[in-house]
């Protein structure tokens, strides 16, 4: 209790101070603007970053080098009398900035003393040098201030209150954090992986509705809406697969969609109601074609970010340089659950479910949904090195198409790394009698009380009775790859902005 007391009065002087120092930085605008000087002026033209800065001072170099100018934010910034030393910030990078008052000017010194404040962005212009200690630093010839910033800047994050803040006031975070940028920027770097391999693979990429008349794609339960001047209810989509099988249909036989999807769920480390994917559809391919791609896809996202195969997660160590694993989903559970094979039969299976007191939405689930409840309960967090799960009941799978030689069995595929499910495919049904004998089968789910089924999508089944094309589709999930990919346990650190409860 003491440690969380003096946690909160922590935070409650940091907000005192912030205002204190508010007040500072407002008063010093309405000086500046006295002295008809604008605090935020218009751009001025630069013409180097930071890290060209110091790319430009030469080894042994003993005058200074030419004069360069850069712009960035005032991250450090301290006095010692008749000179100041500080770093500004861009994208590239940081580098530090030698002020001297004999070099500005009495009057310019006396503004950078009085006016400029860590977090402001500047202006500064002068040749680089090497100090004593062996860093590179702009001598300031000149400068300008382009932005007052109003709020003290924060030293660094730590503790719960500070966590929250990094969530709801991101740039705050990016400002402070070089870990945080750098995460943010494999994640752009992994997007531009993907999309790099499948255009190579003649894929295109493509984009489809956000608001959807029938939920579908997926089996979630979707966010409502209405649309005023249609007088109609619609739904955030909760995957694009139905719009983009239509495509495939349309003779578009290779494409790719990178966007949100949307689930009306709860908040946690794994999920977040809004959150990016990449789905494709592969015509005239199956899903052991589709294993490989996005095998061959992810170990190159690894390797190009890291220049490695093995990489940290938490505690454990992932080697993505071995083939991934495909399991059987009925062997993981025998294997990773310790269950006898002969429980898992149609006589026994329910005392199993007694026993882990799983609950099932449908109170008519048969065999299958039973199944993947033990696999969910028993396996998921069990299955840390990269394994596809294959081999899918029907009944959870109503998109899938069925093993001709069992068709209680459907060739669907799971990838799972970390204990995550990362990503999700299998061999499109396109037999519209059979999609359309599945559908009724989510409408009855749905009627006894599973309310993440399917609805009836009777214009999907139109666009099947024209002929899609024997096709493989997959959905991986890009914020939990790149959580993967950033030894990051928490979805919320790999969203700039995750989905908050109100503040009170």
């Amino acid at each position: 209790m003491e440690e969380k007391n003096t946690d909160i009065i922590s935070e409650q002087d940091s907000r005192e101070k912030d205002s204190a120092e508010h007040q500072i930085r407002l008063k010093k605008v309405k000086e500046l603007r006295d002295s008809k000087i604008n605090p935020w002026p218009t751009n001025v033209k630069i013409k180097n970053t930071c890290v060209d800065a110091i790319k430009t001072y030469k080894d042994g170099q003993e005058e200074d080098g030419p004069d360069i100018s850069a712009a960035g934010r005032l991250i450090g910034f301290r006095l010692h009398g008749k000179t100041s030393f500080g770093h500004i910030q861009d994208r590239t990078g940081k580098v530090q900035v030698y002020f001297k008052k004999d070099l500005l000017g009495d009057d310019r010194f006396e503004f950078l003393k009085k006016y400029i404040d860590r977090g402001d962005i500047i202006s500064v212009a002068g040749p680089v040098f090497k100090t004593k200690t062996g860093e590179i630093t702009l001598k300031v010839k000149s400068f300008s201030l382009l932005s007052k910033c109003l709020h003290p800047l924060p030293e660094k994050f730590h503790g719960i209150a500070d966590i929250e803040l990094k969530y709801r006031q991101r740039y705050l975070d990016l400002i402070s954090s070089e870990e945080t940028r750098k995460r943010f920027k494999i994640r752009s770097k992994v997007v531009s992986l993907f999309r790099e391999d499948l255009e190579k693979k003649d894929f295109i990429e493509v984009e489809t509705p956000m608001l959807h008349p029938i939920p579908g794609g997926a089996v979630a339960k979707p966010f409502v809406t209405h649309h005023n001047a249609l007088d109609t209810e619609f739904y955030l989509r909760i995957a694009p697969e139905l719009y983009l099988k239509r495509l495939v249909v349309g003779g578009l036989e290779r494409v790719y969609e990178i966007n949100r999807c949307f689930r009306n769920e709860g908040l946690s480390t794994r999920h977040n109601p809004e959150f990016t994917t990449i789905e494709l559809y592969w015509a005239y391919e199956d899903y052991d074609a589709m294993m490989d791609l996005i095998e061959d896809i992810i170990k190159k996202s690894v390797t190009d970010v890291y220049g490695k195969t093995s990489i940290p997660l938490g505690k454990n160590t992932i080697d993505y340089g071995k083939p991934f694993e495909r399991l059987a989903m009925k062997d993981a559970v025998i294997k990773y659950g310790n269950v006898d094979e002969k429980m898992l039969s149609e006589k026994n299976i329910d005392v199993l479910i007694s026993e882990h007191k799983i609950k099932i939405a449908n109170k008519n689930a048969g065999w299958g949904q039973k199944l993947f409840a033990l696999f969910e309960e028993l396996v998921e967090d069990k299955l840390i090195q990269p394994t596809f799960i294959i081999d899918f009941p029907v009944e959870v799978s109503p998109l899938a198409k069925r093993y001709d030689d069992n068709p209680d069995f459907v060739a669907r595929f799971e990838l799972y790394i970390g204990g995550m499910e990362i990503a999700n495919g299998f061999n499109e049904l396109n037999d519209p009698f059979d999609q359309a004998e599945r559908f009724n089968e989510q409408v009855a789910a749905r009627e006894a009380g599973d309310d993440e089924a399917h609805f009836f999508d009777q214009e999907y089944i139109t666009a099947l009775e024209h002929g899609l094309p024997p096709t493989v589709g997959a959905g991986i999930g890009i914020d939990r790859l790149v959580m993967l990919l950033t030894d990051t346990l928490s979805i919320k650190e790999v969203i700039l902005f995750p989905t908050l409860k109100k503040k009170d």
